[in-house]
């Protein structure tokens, strides 16, 4: 069967870098709501790493199904929110898309692992707007779409870093160019031939790129958008002044859980968030990481218990196949925010480090160590997984890893005798 016919085909009105899942499944259905309400936003969306997307979503036209899994069932959805995809190799039609005067919003997901220095992302940001200024084309809004603090902030910094030999460029930049901040949050696992088949029984179209992903979504920002943007409100997005509170909520909480469940699930042999959440012991060592960083979070404790009430459920939810391998890719770009900026809090207000939280990092390195060289996902930690597996003492193992995630930590003698004890616990580890 055919794709379902577009409600319309919008002017592209937003550029997006990263076309993932979560990009289709968070800002894509954000942008469909604004439309759905009267809006004629369209999103010209470019690939990060792999052009497969792009091929895969333009022959059918940009076109795709969501499906909502809940606990009781699913809900599906043809978007049509994508107006253009593009392989992100090609650069004449990225350096276009952004010189457009249409274009008022670029939004990015690009990984944490695409803020370190080096990588390509912010490169091509500045690209984007190189050409859109030599164009004359007028302001635009870059909206960070990543699970890192001040993410706003981050991709400026490193934009401005890179211009900073061309003065004219820079200047404008800063004069022309808002760095939005925000807090994403819906759970999104990789599509499997079981989702795309199940999408074939209930719409009756071979969607190639269907996204499955859970009911709950959030998204919270802060900044401004000189030249316009779509109601994302009517999606149920928030605008507010201080995003700060709301990245440490999701952080601290969602997202230092995930790696929690991953690298000590993983240790035990299981390849869900659901299963894991269902092994007791791994629960228990849930609870003690959100009682450990809870504590560090400027909400009322009201607010901390809803928050964590909706995350059991979502966790549980064993009908999203969140797998843990996922989750646990790039560990040593994600639990500095995860872990470790939640962990310097408890130190820096006179507490002592949280078991749960040097089990993480214990179970990081015991994980990153237990890998094969094939089957190790963190660019940001080349070589560490070797000299983990050479090290003498657990104490050695501790310094090691305090040394690569937490350098200045690495005097707190307390917290390496913490993780060397947690990395001992875990040899015996249960399956």
């Amino acid at each position: 069967m055919t794709p379902p016919p577009r409600s319309a085909r919008h002017p592209v009105r937003v550029a997006h870098l990263g076309l993932g899942a979560f990009h289709r499944a968070h800002q894509a259905w954000y942008t469909q709501a604004a439309n759905d309400a009267g809006g004629d936003w369209g999103i010209a969306a470019f690939t990060g790493r792999s052009p497969e997307a792009a091929r895969v979503l333009a022959a059918q036209d940009a076109v795709y199904t969501l499906v909502e899994r809940g606990a009781d069932g699913d809900a599906a959805r043809a978007v049509d929110a994508l107006s253009r995809v593009h392989d992100g190799a090609d650069r004449d039609a990225w350096r276009a898309t952004i010189a457009d005067p249409d274009v008022a919003v670029l939004t990015l997901t690009i990984t944490e692992a695409g803020y370190r220095p080096g990588a390509g992302a912010p490169a091509r940001v500045l690209d984007g707007l190189a050409a859109r200024r030599a164009a004359g084309a007028g302001p635009l809004a870059v909206v960070s779409c990543d699970n890192l603090p001040r993410n706003g902030d981050v991709i400026r910094e490193a934009v401005l870093a890179l211009a900073a030999d061309d003065a004219g460029l820079s200047d404008w930049i800063r004069t022309e160019v808002s760095f939005v901040s925000s807090m994403v949050d819906r759970i999104t696992p990789a599509t499997t031939d079981a989702d795309r088949e199940e999408v074939r029984r209930l719409t009756g179209w071979d969607d190639a790129a269907p996204v499955v992903t859970e009911p709950f979504t959030e998204w919270v920002l802060a900044g401004a958008f000189p030249a316009g943007r779509p109601d994302w409100e009517a999606g149920g997005a928030r605008f507010v002044a201080d995003i700060e509170p709301f990245e440490r909520r999701k952080l601290w909480l969602l997202n230092a859980g995930h790696s929690l469940l991953a690298y000590h699930g993983l240790l035990r042999g299981r390849a869900t968030v659901a299963e894991a959440v269902g092994d007791p012991a791994l629960r228990d060592e849930l609870e003690l990481l959100w009682s450990e960083q809870r504590t560090e979070l400027p909400f009322a404790d009201d607010a901390v218990d809803e928050a964590l009430a909706a995350l059991r459920d979502r966790f549980a939810n064993g009908r999203i196949a969140h797998r843990l391998a996922q989750i646990g890719a790039d560990g040593s770009q994600k639990l500095g925010p995860r872990i470790l900026d939640p962990l310097r809090a408890r130190l820096a207000g006179g507490r002592a480090p949280g078991v749960a939280q040097a089990g993480v990092l214990a179970a990081w390195a015991r994980h990153f160590a237990g890998s094969a060289a094939a089957e190790v996902n963190d660019a940001g930690a080349v070589g560490l997984a070797v000299r983990l597996r050479d090290a003498r003492t657990d104490r050695d193992r501790a310094a090691l890893v305090l040394d690569a995630l937490a350098p200045d930590l690495t005097e707190r003698t307390d917290l390496a005798g913490l993780i060397a004890d947690r990395i001992a616990s875990l040899q015996g580890a249960p399956a």
